[in-house]
């Protein structure tokens, strides 16, 4: 007669150290200082996919490696450095800033552990497929980016920062656009015109960013530093990229002339250099943290006016992309995670030897693939290969100094 009493007391005590147990495994994924803000797992995925994606991709173009079934060549090492790199460190910084901008919380824990998982997929499927499968699940990472920051920004009433919303759900539509070409559901030609929207939209994200950031932070660390803003230099550099963007998708149906190209791109460089110069960068020469920023932000006036000389037929238009992914991109996002990492885990704002050294091989790597490939076009596989090399050093040294610090508790 007790017997089947004795199994029922069994059985609930299995089932309840299997709740205890999943609620414990659930709390230490809370716990987690690797899960504990936006910014620790998606910039050490940015990271280390950075420090792997190049060697692959020349693995790639050299023949050493067999391609991916689903994206290859060009079209894989295109789209991951934008969606794949890029998106990962833009995802670790709004999901961080988000919450110092309106004080209410972004996804932690489980919930950031599914967007990195989720991020992680989209890279496996990059290579392997099935095709459908790749597209559906690289394109949910930034919706699922925006539901995250938008509640925040929408509950607080942050008016500032709805452009932040609306070149996000831009980036978006462009990723959507290259999966449709890739897979042929629209015109392939639109693959390409996807990619240089995307870096179009990465480099006015940079000029929104870099606006507010650069001359808040030089005159934070110079009290008695008033910079200049003058309306019309901010208002023409800005809205010049932003006409560049526009340009660039209604390419395919409504081509520029050339000269008025090369007259659009000619007057953004020379309205980011005027701002860039307003900024007095020359102030933060003694601080390399401070530095950095303006540093990588002179790649934006440079990479517009080499395409400029590409649309008037005098170099190669790969110049000017590199200019804005090595140089611009990757040079802000390094400088920007280094100092959101040092600051988030409780460190000094003050660059040391590895810092310095991350993000200067990062610039030597942009000035060999940029000016080595325009003055020595026949080394053209030494340059790449040396610029690669040198990119890959720079994710080394940065993740010898910042994955131990972002996947432990803020020293303070």
């Amino acid at each position: 007669m007790c017997r089947p009493s004795v199994l029922r007391l069994s059985s609930v005590g299995t089932e309840g150290s299997g709740i205890e147990s999943s609620a414990s495994l659930r709390q230490r994924f809370e716990n987690a200082p690797l899960l504990s803000l936006g910014f620790r797992p998606f910039y050490l995925l940015a990271a280390v996919f950075a420090l792997l994606g190049v060697p692959v991709w020349i693995m790639f173009w050299l023949g050493v490696v067999e391609p991916g079934t689903y994206l290859a060549g060009m079209a894989w090492h295109g789209h991951e450095m934008v969606f794949g790199f890029a998106a990962a460190v833009i995802t670790g910084f709004l999901l961080t800033a988000v919450r110092n901008w309106t004080s209410l919380p972004t996804p932690t824990g489980v919930m950031l552990a599914g967007l990195a998982l989720l991020w992680l997929l989209a890279r496996v499927l990059m290579l392997t497929g099935p095709g459908a499968l790749a597209a559906a699940v690289d394109t949910a990472l930034l919706p699922a980016l925006g539901v995250a920051i938008g509640v925040p920004i929408w509950r607080s009433r942050n008016t500032r920062n709805y452009k932040i919303l609306l070149l996000l759900a831009a980036l978006m539509g462009l990723n959507v656009l290259f999966h449709l070409a890739h897979l042929n559901v629209v015109s392939a030609s639109l693959e390409r015109t996807a990619l240089l929207g995307a870096l179009d939209l990465i480099a006015i994200l940079i000029a929104v960013v870099g606006g507010r950031v650069i001359p808040a932070f030089t005159e934070n660390a110079f009290p008695a530093l008033r910079l200049q803003r003058v309306m019309a230099v901010e208002t023409v550099a800005v809205g010049a990229l932003v006409l560049v963007f526009v340009a660039g998708l209604l390419r395919p149906w409504f081509a520029l002339p050339g000269v008025a190209w090369v007259a659009l791109l000619a007057l953004a460089a020379a309205a980011h250099f005027a701002r860039l110069m307003l900024w007095q960068p020359l102030k933060t020469r003694r601080n390399p943290l401070l530095w950095m920023l303006p540093a990588a932000y002179a790649w934006i006036p440079v990479a517009l006016m080499l395409r400029a000389l590409a649309e008037a037929g005098k170099i190669s238009p790969i110049a000017a992309t590199h200019a804005l992914t090595i140089g611009a991109m990757t040079g802000m996002m390094m400088a920007m995670v280094m100092r959101s990492a040092l600051g988030h885990t409780g460190r000094p704002l003050a660059a040391g030897p590895a810092e310095i050294a991350a993000f200067l091989l990062v610039q030597l790597a942009a000035m060999v693939r940029v000016f080595a490939g325009i003055l020595w076009p026949e080394s053209y596989q030494v340059t790449v290969m040396a610029s690669g090399v040198l990119w890959s050093l720079a994710f080394a040294v940065f993740l010898v100094r910042f994955a131990p610090m972002l996947a432990r508790a803020r020293v303070s």
